[in-house]
């Protein structure tokens, strides 16, 4: 991977009529060959990043830069990149094959060269056998494969990607995301998606960048991003979490012992993005799979009484309280537990060895 930039984003904002800040000083490199998602609530951000990107939104102070070259001024369609949109904005009078070779044939590439390029790519996306099809007929599977060969057909050094698989069903949709991956593991594409799935983010992502109002709150990779959150936004938003207030016991060069009211925490030293003192008052995060229950008392755990619990299938999440009114949420393998846990049921929870993160002051 090259050590510039193939796209960055310098000190980029976006302020619409009205006021209304899209963007607010994002400051984003992306490599060559990676595969990032934008990820984030409605309004954060993400679609106008990838608008600005494209050409379609000029920002209001701030550039675009392409292998180093400012790009800001020049029109979506000067630009070597290409855009598949939710809707796929396919042409319902065009066939399969001239769909995608619309963008070819603005190129006024010779025939026999295009029918070439357009086979190459129907047979990149597995649709070879529909090359003289009408799109009305094909499934929405199909028709997003379509996008994807028409945006890839003229060879772009950035693929732009605005939530491409938000109308398909729950199971099309995690098949065409490991399509997404192959595809752009074998051409060696960079690719830029924008998602408000996390799961899609975090299964297919090289790094995620997650925007909150317009800013960048943290980038990533998915696995840092979820075990080392650093702002409470991204650990709220990513997964899910408990996030306790806290109260620092003792913090030496192994970590940092916190009181999260009766529950005892010790939180190691680099998992801790900041080193309060003693007696200071503090946020920390822990994922409910780093939270164990037990029927009967044991050292360092704590009664709780259980409010709820939420059957997913192969797991249990239990909702909790424990004495002092701190709330959680443990998950626990269905399987693999032969106690019934219902409302009203008193347990005992532990946090397992090397849980948690410091997230800072509260």
């Amino acid at each position: 991977m090259a050590t510039d930039p193939l796209l960055r984003l310098d000190g980029v904002s976006k302020v619409f009529d009205g006021g209304t800040i899209g963007l607010d000083n994002v400051t984003l490199d992306i490599a060559h060959g990676e595969f990032v998602s934008l990820l984030g609530p409605s309004g954060c951000g993400k679609t106008t990043s990838l608008r600005v990107m494209a050409g379609f939104e000029s920002p209001t102070s701030g550039r675009v830069l392409l292998d180093g070259k400012d790009i800001t001024d020049l029109r979506p369609y000067d630009r070597p990149l290409n855009t598949v949109f939710q809707d796929y904005a396919l042409f319902p009078h065009m066939n399969v094959s001239e769909n995608v070779g619309f963008g070819l044939s603005l190129r006024k590439l010779p025939a026999a060269e295009a029918d070439k390029k357009v086979k190459e790519a129907l047979e990149l996306v597995g649709l070879s056998d529909k090359i003289r099809a009408r799109v009305s007929m094909l499934s929405g599977g199909q028709r997003q494969r379509v996008a994807l060969a028409r945006a890839l057909v003229c060879s772009p050094r950035v693929l732009l990607l605005d939530e491409p698989l938000s109308a398909l069903d729950a199971n099309l949709r995690e098949q065409m995301q490991i399509e997404l991956k192959r595809l752009q593991s074998r051409l060696g594409t960079t690719f830029i998606m924008v998602t408000h799935d996390q799961a899609e983010a975090l299964s297919i992502s090289d790094r995620i960048v997650v925007l909150s109002r317009g800013r960048i709150e943290q980038i990533a990779s998915p696995s840092e991003l979820y075990d080392a959150p650093t702002t409470r936004f991204v650990a709220d938003f990513i997964g899910s979490m408990n996030v306790l207030d806290a109260e620092v016991l003792e913090t030496t060069a192994e970590g940092v012992r916190v009181s999260a009211g009766p529950m005892i925490v010790d939180i190691p030293a680099e998992c801790a993005t900041a080193a309060p003192p003693r007696g200071a008052s503090t946020l920390i995060c822990i994922r409910p799979e780093e939270l164990t229950v037990q029927t009967f008392p044991s050292e360092h755990t704590v009664a709780a009484q259980i409010t709820s619990t939420v059957f997913y299938g192969p797991m249990l999440r239990l909702f909790v309280e424990i004495s002092g009114g701190q709330k959680l949420m443990i998950d626990i393998g269905r399987r693999r537990s032969t106690e019934t846990f219902d409302a009203g049921t008193t347990v005992y929870v532990r946090t397992i060895r090397g849980a948690g993160r410091v997230l800072g002051q509260a």
